[in-house]
């Protein structure tokens, strides 16, 4: 485990982060971590993997045979 050591961290800061420590439960520490684990996280690119799922069922449906369209009278 790495140890980080955030200098010139504005007053205003720290308080948020402590309220927001206390509306979690946690340590300001622990809510620091989970901040920054959250923000340095892999994004998923949700049409990507759409678009990558799709290409693997590709050919396991078939269309139903359509009829022809009816008549229609416009008068």
């Amino acid at each position: 485990m790495a140890t980080l050591t955030i200098r010139g961290l504005p007053e205003e800061t720290r308080r948020a982060l402590k309220r927001m420590a206390a509306e979690h439960n946690r340590s300001m520490e622990a809510e620091a971590r989970t901040i920054l684990e959250a923000a340095a996280a892999p994004r998923v690119d949700f049409i990507a993997e759409w678009l990558r799922g799709a290409v693997e069922v590709r050919g396991e449906f078939e269309l139903p045979t359509r009829s022809a369209p009816r008549d229609i009278s416009l008068s």
